[in-house]
């Protein structure tokens, strides 16, 4: 299988799970505030790892997760409705945590820059003129 035709399979089994979730699945431990980020399907078309990003706590995201997987199967046949496939993938819910990673990062960089900023000497002391 191409490439390109898995990344366009992933890209719209993204938008149609999200709108599937969003629309369907009426499990009150689903949070609202929850975004498909990604769609990895398998090479052979059976499995798909659907990553999604919560904002909550982390004992509501995990229940976010554990709800999603629970109805994967409803999930999957709403979703067949809508995508013609001649089999749909088993889907597997993972919590896609970058964003988390990528806020950690960027306040880390900032407090190297404040800590580099804080150890460079004064202007005046670089002027061998003084």
């Amino acid at each position: 299988m191409t490439k390109n035709r898995v990344a366009r399979l992933n890209s719209l089994l993204r938008e149609v799970l999200s709108e599937v979730i969003r629309q369907e699945v009426r499990n009150p431990l689903v949070k609202e505030l929850l975004t498909v980020t990604r769609v990895d399907i398998s090479g052979d078309l059976q499995h798909a790892k659907v990553y999604i990003s919560v904002i909550g706590t982390p004992q509501e995201k995990e229940q976010t997760v554990k709800a999603l997987q629970t109805a994967a199967g409803f999930i999957a046949i709403h979703a067949s409705k809508k995508v013609v496939m001649r089999y749909f993938p088993a889907l597997t819910f993972k919590l896609d945590d970058t964003v988390e990673q990528q806020l950690r990062i960027d306040n880390l960089l900032v407090k190297i820059k404040l800590e580099q900023n804080a150890r460079k000497p004064s202007s005046e002391s670089d002027d061998p003129s003084a």
